[in-house]
């Protein structure tokens, strides 16, 4: 709607250009005027729109009513009367030669290349850590090389709209001033200050973008080369893993961008008033394994596991999610991590059921190709729930459909997993508390000033009441319960707005309920002050579920119920996380290659 209004404005301006001031009669010469005023009439009237008037969209124009229409629509006559009043007053031109104009359009067009790319590095590195955080470059690169299928496009947009726009709006600036002949200046120097600009401006603007963004760490990922995983990784597949006779089910739980700050300062959160009560009383009733001396904390964000589809790959092989030198290695249909052996290929061999189930499209990221050829799960997508109509093709909200829907669709699976005389594996991610602001439901309770709060608590509540239903099942006896934030939030907006410091460190929320008899205990020395990581789950939870295996370890992981030593807790943090950002001989030639 807004460019039809544009278009039109730009028409009518052409019109009285063409045969009321120009008199131009040869067709080429009005289509190039025509072009011109619609792209220029256009570029200005948006920047004033965005700039000006602060509306946040101009792709997406579904939440504007009629005063919005009404200001761009002012915005392109405003505009267009400028157009027309330099058309009047500033229209004498020095004439220039064929030769001049062709260098003022070349230099125009090397100068606008420039701008754009510096002033791109500029913007999109801070429009990335606004809306991010702290984005690793593991994290950058990994999701760049993956599938986007399934993403919520509103990112896109957003970055069109906002730094790319910006970046755009200013090469076109500085082509302008290059092209057109001012007056009072020589044509060579005109060109020579718009170079020169131009060239301090990528230069700068690639030196905050490198420097922001941490890009030097690209030779760390790929050039540099570490044995912290080579010898510390135990092959599953070599681990002699023993499982008890009746075989326990598992429900696993990742909760998107669930932390422990959420929580009161007196369980070890940020907030004065708990925003999850509900997940802490449970974080209390089970394991829940913490970086504090008392109170609730968890894993360290470390490199390869601070994103979804990295934490689903930590918590089920053990290992980092490391960027590949082959770019298609995450994008391949029939395979993901080949060389890995998973929590899903164990349980298929011990006669497990396995599903997942998600509200978005799993095939963001890999993930169907991931569970598909680590232990053929039974996928319930986004898709799935429109092909057996479950929800109306047209259906959408948010990533998909909605967490109330998620939870519905997870009982009934349960209801029929646990009559099918199998054990089973139950794995589900919620999606309501993504960002940006979260997706607040229409029965959701507002009790706090901050939306992102408000989506925060209801999950916390919906979790809550979901566990109470599993809890009351005829299974649970059997059934031990995994939930865990996938990774700490992204959502910068709410940390700003409830004044956390830099220095603060959030961790994510876990706890494990009912597992094995005689393997949890409540020892402290095993429960807290815990120096570990995502991978360290994948022998946890197996041995959650009663099975045994040699030495503690595998993948890269600790049982964290044994009580050993993590490989953060032998080597330090700092060091070995590092040392997993290099390159492995062994992750490049078993893990994303095929070791049989």
């Amino acid at each position: 709607m807004l460019i039809l209004m544009g278009i039109g404005v730009a028409l009518l301006l052409s019109a009285v250009q063409i045969w009321g001031l120009h008199r131009t009669t040869t067709v080429k010469t009005s289509v190039f005027l025509t072009l011109k005023n619609i792209f220029f009439l256009h570029l200005l009237s948006v920047a004033l729109f965005q700039y000006i008037f602060h509306r946040r969209h101009y792709l997406i124009t579904s939440p504007y009513g009629t005063p919005d229409f009404l200001i761009y629509m002012g915005l392109c006559v405003v505009v267009g009367l400028a157009f027309l009043c330099i058309d009047l007053f500033l229209a004498k031109k020095r004439p220039e030669t064929t030769g001049e104009k062709g260098k003022g359009l070349l230099t125009g067009i090397l100068c606008a290349l420039f701008v754009f790319v510096g002033v791109l590095c500029v913007t999109l590195t801070n429009w990335s850590k606004a809306e991010f955080g702290d984005l690793p470059i593991d994290q950058a690169l990994i999701t760049y090389l993956s599938p986007t299928v399934g993403s919520n496009t509103i990112d896109i947009i957003s970055a069109i709209e906002g730094p790319v726009f910006f970046a755009f709006l200013c090469a076109v600036g500085i082509g302008v001033f290059s092209f057109a002949h001012i007056s009072f200046l020589a044509r060579w120097l005109q060109r020579t200050i718009s170079l020169v600009l131009a060239i301090v401006i990528l230069l700068g603007g690639t030196v905050y973008g490198v420097w922001k963004f941490r890009l030097a760490d690209l030779h760390m990922h790929y050039f540099l080369k570490s044995d912290i995983i080579d010898e510390n990784y135990v092959d599953p597949r070599k681990a002699n893993i023993q499982f008890p006779e009746k075989k326990r089910n598992l429900i696993h739980i990742y909760l998107e961008s669930m932390e422990n700050s959420y929580m009161s300062t007196e369980n070890g959160g940020f907030m004065e008033t708990d925003l999850i009560p509900e997940l802490t009383q449970l974080a209390g009733e089970g394991y829940s394994f913490s970086h504090l001396d008392k109170g609730f904390g968890g894993p360290q964000s470390a490199v390869g596991t601070t994103w979804s589809v990295a934490s689903m790959v930590n918590m089920s092989t053990g290992l980092p999610m490391k960027s590949p030198i082959d770019r298609d290695a995450y994008k391949r249909e029939d395979s993901f991590l080949p060389g890995a052996w998973a929590l899903g290929d164990i349980l298929a061999e011990e006669g497990y059921e396995q599903t997942l189930m998600f509200g978005a499209d799993a095939d963001f990221g890999g993930l169907t190709a991931y569970f598909k050829t680590h232990g053929n799960f039974n996928i319930m997508d986004y898709k799935y729930a429109k092909e057996t109509g479950a929800i109306p093709k047209d259906y959408n909200v948010w990533w998909g459909y909605e967490d109330e829907k998620l939870f519905q669709f997870a009982k009934e699976e349960l209801t029929r997993l646990s009559n099918t005389g199998k054990p089973f594996n139950f794995t589900m991610e919620t999606a309501d508390t993504h960002r940006p602001d979260g997706y607040l439901e229409e029965d959701a309770p507002t009790p706090y000033p901050n939306q992102y709060a408000n989506v925060v608590a209801h999950s916390s509540a919906q979790v809550y009441d979901f566990v109470r239903w599993i809890q009351q099942q005829p299974f649970y006896d059997n059934t031990t319960v995994v939930i865990i934030g996938d990774h700490v939030s992204m959502e910068s907006n709410f940390f700003k707005f409830y004044g956390f410091p830099k220095d603060y460190r959030r961790s994510q929320y876990n706890v494990i309920l009912n597992p094995a008899p005689g393997v949890a205990s409540r020892d402290p020395q095993i429960l807290t002050e815990r120096n570990y990581a995502n991978f360290d789950m994948f022998p946890t939870i197996l041995s959650s579920l009663g099975a045994t295996f040699d030495g503690n370890r595998l993948g890269i992981g600790t049982d964290l119920f044994s009580g050993e030593k993590t490989l953060f807790e032998e080597k330090g943090f700092r060091y070995a996380d590092k040392e997993l950002a290099k390159r492995s001989t062994l992750y490049d030639r078993e893990i994303f290659g095929d070791p049989n």
